[in-house]
């Protein structure tokens, strides 16, 4: 039987090339994006509070009424003037996509939120709206995984500076590895997980060590 993925953001830089490598795993692929022009498989606004559960609805109509196998929270915003838009898209929704997966009558889910390997140190009061999201998430991240064991494998997978929006500079800094992580990687950390029936609670770096670096 062919396996459902969701991941939002799917249509372009990050989440084209995740959704790609599990199409290219034999994965039936929902894409999600917030523009109508963007040739997702679904559309939804998740900076609306109403988004998620939208999106949840419109996956679940496109499954035949089952749940997806499979999320991967990958959509994002970066750089916004407002901070409450950040919150919603980078944390309220993932985590409210995680929480209606877990209501699932068979079988066992698997979601893999995407985070940011900056999110992996200790937190200071300099953190822009989105690394205090990705923060939250990691920690909401392993905290369903826990909590929704019975129907829901949760991980997490942190890049480093890897196809950075347009507009947005991001510093590569020093690397433990020779060698600039790709998209690529990320990709194949994500398959990894949504296919390791034994792990949950897991948060891979994909950062070429960058994170082992910081103070």
């Amino acid at each position: 039987m062919t396996r459902t993925a969701l991941v939002t953001g799917g249509t372009v830089r990050l989440g084209k090339v995740i959704a790609d490598r599990l199409r290219a795993d034999g994965w039936r692929v929902l894409t999600s994006s917030h523009r109508a022009d963007a040739r997702a498989d679904l559309v939804a606004d998740l900076a609306d509070p109403l988004g998620a559960a939208r999106l949840y609805a419109a996956a679940l109509e496109a499954c035949g009424g089952t749940p997806p196998d499979a999320l991967v929270s990958n959509a994002a915003l970066f750089v916004d003037g407002d901070a409450a838009a950040v919150r919603q898209v980078d944390f309220e929704a993932p985590r409210k996509l995680m929480t209606l997966m877990a209501g699932r009558e068979t079988g066992v889910g698997a979601v893999v939120n995407i985070l940011d390997s900056a999110a992996l140190g200790e937190a200071n009061a300099a953190d822009s709206p989105y690394l205090a999201a990705k923060r939250d998430l990691l920690d909401e991240t392993r905290r369903a995984a826990a909590l929704f064991a019975a129907t829901l494998r949760v991980n997490g997978v942190a890049p480093g500076s890897v196809l950075a929006p347009v507009g947005v500079q991001m510093k590569a800094g020093e690397r433990l590895l020779d060698r600039h992580p790709a998209a690529s990687d990320v990709a194949a950390a994500v398959a990894y997980l949504l296919s390791a029936e034994a792990v949950t609670g897991a948060i891979i770096p994909v950062d070429s060590g960058q994170h082992l670096l910081e103070d």
